[in-house]
């Protein structure tokens, strides 16, 4: 009976509560905050098309709906729209001309600490400083908005398009970021999901430290200095995400442990994967094409299983800086293109192990112009004489079930990507 009661009296609550929501329009040349300040709380404020001139304070839970775009222009000072209440909700607007001052960390959207279950949905964010700074807040949703940051600026006076700071159970999904600082930029953020972003044109697609238990996937980081970056972090699921074209890496794995990075495609960066400090991690189905460097690992790099990855046309599959071998493929193993051993009983493992860091390897690294001989009778045969001498040889990763065919069908649709 106290169970039905109670369920009796939310019900009640909530209707009388729908009752209770109003919804208040704002017609062109009218005040945005007049309407906020008159509105009750859970109230929808619907903005007809215009352009306001605004600094907009939102102190109570609102849905601020704008109809045909409407135009929020901060005038270049202070934070457009700055949240400081729970529950509210911005759709559907051009969000722009945010103060330039990195101190006061102006912003298109500012969410202060508490500003919980709060929505930024749909919304065009351009010339601003920082394109949203969410801070101390608990399920956030930044969901399918459009930001790009003030691209006059230097790359070290831009804000970051999306800031996260010591928040939890975000959901960042959609958005396209370009010309901010970084894209995503994530601070002591556990819990959090982001999911098919496009982040092109910045520092970092991603700069992402000090945070667990999140989810990285169907990410697209194109274009950038790195594309993402995974810093003193564990517990991540890093999977599906597509990095190309980046100068510097494509996904930098540092001082990270128990995650599973699966399924990426890194391709035509500077190096692939960029792995320095990483324990006890799973990379697994990545396929790493035409990178200057395949993946660059470093760092007490250890216990890591690293199997079903294909490595294809990197100019140097692997640059590895250690004192001792470090042996990969023990249950599968990985593709490398530019393996020259044989398969005599055709089950598709090669009868030798791969290993990266021979004496050829090291010659080319020193001088480049040596690759133009790497098909050449010498230098196979140099490749077979440093292995029967180990005073030639040097510490290497070792694959000890190398494959003779790439794992993934679709593995030229990428290097065609990188010619043109």
């Amino acid at each position: 009976m106290k169970r039905l009661l109670a369920g009796l009296c939310c019900t009640l609550l909530l209707c009388v509560g729908s009752a209770r929501a109003k919804e208040l329009t704002v017609h062109a040349g009218e005040s945005i905050a007049a309407a906020a300040q008159r509105a009750a709380s859970g109230d929808t404020i619907v903005v007809e098309r215009g352009h306001y001139p605004v600094h907009l304070v939102i102190v109570k839970p609102l849905t601020l709906k704008g109809l045909n775009r409407p135009t929020l222009d901060g005038e270049h000072s202070g934070d457009v729209i700055r949240v400081q209440s729970p529950d509210v909700t911005i759709e559907g607007f051009i969000i722009r001309n945010s103060g330039a001052d990195l101190t006061a960390q102006n912003a298109g959207i500012y969410l202060e600490p508490g500003s919980d279950r709060a929505v930024i949905r749909d919304n065009v964010v351009n010339y601003t400083l920082f394109g949203l700074w969410i801070e101390k807040v608990k399920d956030v949703q930044v969901i399918a908005n459009n930001i790009t940051g003030m691209r006059d600026l230097a790359s070290a006076q831009r804000g970051n398009g999306i800031q996260l700071y010591n928040s939890r159970d975000a959901q960042i999904i959609g958005n396209h970021i370009s010309f901010t600082r970084d894209g995503i930029y994530v601070d002591v953020s556990d819990h959090a999901l982001f999911r098919g972003n496009r982040l092109h044109h910045l520092r970092y697609g991603t700069h992402y430290m000090n945070s667990n238990n999140n989810v990285w996937e169907n990410n697209e980081s194109y274009l950038n200095r790195g594309g993402l970056a995974l810093m003193e972090v564990r517990n991540q699921i890093v999977r599906n995400n597509r990095a190309w074209g980046n100068s510097d890496h494509g996904i930098m794995l540092r001082t990270i442990q128990d995650s599973v990075i699966e399924n990426n495609i890194v391709a035509g960066n500077g190096r692939g994967f960029f792995i320095y400090d990483a324990e006890y991690n799973v990379l697994r189905g990545n396929l790493v094409i035409g990178n200057r460097t395949g993946i660059h690992l470093w760092a007490g790099s250890i216990h890591n299983e690293v199997e079903g990855n294909d490595l294809i046309d990197n100019r140097a599959q692997i640059k590895y800086v250690a004192s001792r071998d470090e042996y990969w493929g023990g249950k599968q193993g990985n593709y490398w293109s530019n393996y020259v051993g044989w398969d005599r009983n055709g089950d598709g493992i090669g009868d030798v192990p791969y290993e990266a860091n021979d004496l050829v390897d090291r010659l080319t690294w020193k001088y480049p112009a040596a690759k133009l001989l790497l098909n050449s009778p010498a230098v196979q045969t140099l490749r077979l004489v440093a292995r029967q001498f180990p005073l030639l040889r040097a510490t290497s990763v070792v694959d000890l079930h190398p494959r003779m065919l790439p794992f993934n069908k679709h593995w030229s649709d990428w290097l065609e990507k990188q010619r043109h």
